[in-house]
């Protein structure tokens, strides 16, 4: 899966070998591709509607009307990749698309790990420091805030942004690429300046895109967790349960995918010149998983609500607004009136 991050692949990938169990991978992959393009576009577009239109803009509730957007844009390009690996690497939606369709996958690919990064912060601070929260913890002061997120995403996105363009091969096979050297025609020159923009790339996708973000998750719901020990309310099911299935969920996801890119980081020297482990087929598979998190979101952040499931056969609307607003504490974040975060209010309710 040459995609988003795993752009840093799109080099003279090989062939692989044409197999039933290859066959059977490609078919897998692009099924769940399938699926996260479906369940993304409707249930973050749902979370959109609901946390957008329908409730009273809060701190969380813009946080994850934010990450949902992300996702949204990120599912919603899905149908082209698909098509793009059906063809077997062949881009046949000119310049201008590729350009696009990879510079928002990146974006939001990278926005969404940082939000829900910026999720699990809030949160943490708002179990450990209520009394700030309560006095500083605003709706103004989180929409200036949710746009770091979405800067440090772009900064990353550049070198797509920039270097991402279509390059027809003599057999009239249209790859979307990186094209780091368009200042020559030397292969070996071209090699020598792929090398090194594909590790640095690669690299900096490891640390900052996940190891990063994810090591926050980790250290917050740690931090909250502890909190909740401390307080003796380990065996509180709900709290405890939503933040360990959303640090599994996250780390399931993401985590093979980017094991496998760093892998192809540290073969590029020997992939660049077609020598290289062939990790095409991996690629598109440990991709895919990391790519239905964009749809897990809305399941994970908001559908968890207390009695959801109940109220979602009366009215999806309503229980997703309901869900929200519990799983917010009834957070009420303006400048003037400020009550507890999601954790500190299920804390004082037990």
């Amino acid at each position: 899966m040459e995609t988003n991050s795993s752009l840093a692949m799109n080099i003279s990938r090989a062939t692989p070998p044409e197999s039933a169990s290859y066959f059977a991978l490609e078919i897998f992959s692009q099924v769940v591709l399938g699926v996260t393009f479906v369940l993304g576009v409707l249930g973050n577009g749902l979370v959109i509607w609901v946390a957008g239109f329908r409730m009273t803009h809060t701190v969380t509730t813009i946080s994850y009307l934010n990450l949902a957007l992300a996702d949204f844009s990120f599912t919603s390009i899905l149908p082209f990749i698909m098509v793009w690996r059906a063809m077997g690497g062949h881009w046949p939606f000119g310049w201008f698309m590729c350009k696009f369709i990879f510079t928002v996958a990146d974006i939001n690919l990278f926005g969404s790990v940082f939000l829900i990064a910026l999720i699990a912060l809030d949160r943490c601070i708002c179990v450990l420091h209520p009394v700030w929260v309560q006095n500083h913890r605003t709706v103004g002061l989180a929409r200036r805030v949710i746009i770091g997120p979405w800067i440090i995403a772009l900064l990353l996105t550049l070198p797509v942004i920039i270097r991402v363009t279509t390059i027809t091969s003599p057999a009239g096979i249209t790859a979307c690429t990186f094209d780091f050297s368009p200042w020559t025609t030397d292969k070996k020159e071209k090699i020598k300046v792929a090398i090194t923009m594909y590790t640095i790339r690669g690299i900096i996708r490891f640390i900052i895109g996940f190891s990063t973000p994810m090591s926050i998750v980790v250290i917050c719901y740690g931090l909250i967790a502890f909190k909740m020990r401390k307080r003796g309310l380990v065996k509180s099911s709900r709290p405890l349960r939503v933040l360990t299935i959303v640090v599994a969920a996250f780390f399931l996801c993401w985590c093979p995918y980017q094991v496998v890119a760093l892998i192809s980081t540290i073969e590029v020297k020997e992939r660049l010149q077609g020598m290289g482990t062939n990790l095409a087929t991996v690629v598109n598979i440990t991709g895919a998983l990391a790519f239905f998190n964009s749809c897990l979101n809305p399941i994970l952040y908001v559908f968890m609500g207390h009695d959801f499931r109940e109220r979602l056969i009366h009215s999806l609307p309503t229980s997703l607004e309901r869900a929200l607003s519990e799983d917010l504490g009834q957070t009420s974040d303006t400048a003037a009136s400020s009550t507890s975060c999601p954790q500190e209010a299920e804390l004082q309710a037990k």
